[in-house]
């Protein structure tokens, strides 16, 4: 399955816990202002991938502890992104999902529940210029949450957690 891709860093350690492969999707509706991204929002922009092609790669990377989806907006692209997920998921990869949007109104979609399911943490918000810490970890504002993503499924509102 293709994705729209703005680019992929191969050994990140700010976006998540160890090292990871980090994809940044193609595509942002937000349009948050002070945008570390901007690049990244035209929904036509980036180069198409394969999920596959990406999955090799990062099994192809033994030091990796997981996959980081950044953007744009991955929530965007929620059926390529589940296929990815579900590949490297079975591989013993952890996922982590970074979105605009808030925990409350993904879950509610079905697609972005998908892409959830297979995710351990996702860190929801958008990015709020005034309220831009450099203090947070794998966060750029205050109103952005680190999101336990089994333990809130489980009880069924957001569990925030730092890591």
């Amino acid at each position: 399955m293709l994705l729209r891709v703005a680019g992929i860093v191969n050994d990140s350690i700010v976006d998540g816990p160890g090292i990871r492969m980090t994809v940044f999707v193609q595509g942002c509706k937000h349009n948050c202002k002070g945008c570390h991204n901007p690049d990244t929002h035209p929904l036509d922009g980036g180069e198409l991938m394969d999920t596959a092609e990406i999955a090799a790669r990062a099994f192809d990377n033994p030091l990796l502890d997981g996959l980081t989806f950044s953007g744009g907006e991955p929530f965007l692209q929620c059926e390529a992104l589940t296929e990815l997920a579900g590949l490297v998921r079975q591989k013993g990869l952890n996922v982590i999902a970074y979105t605009g949007f808030v925990w409350e109104e993904l879950i509610k979609d079905a697609a972005a529940l998908e892409l959830i399911k297979l995710c351990s943490y996702v860190i929801d918000g958008p990015f709020i210029l005034e309220q831009k810490s450099l203090m947070l970890k794998f966060r750029g504002s205050k109103n952005q949450r680190i999101i336990d993503v089994k333990t809130s499924l489980e009880t069924g509102s957001a569990v925030c957690v730092e890591l």
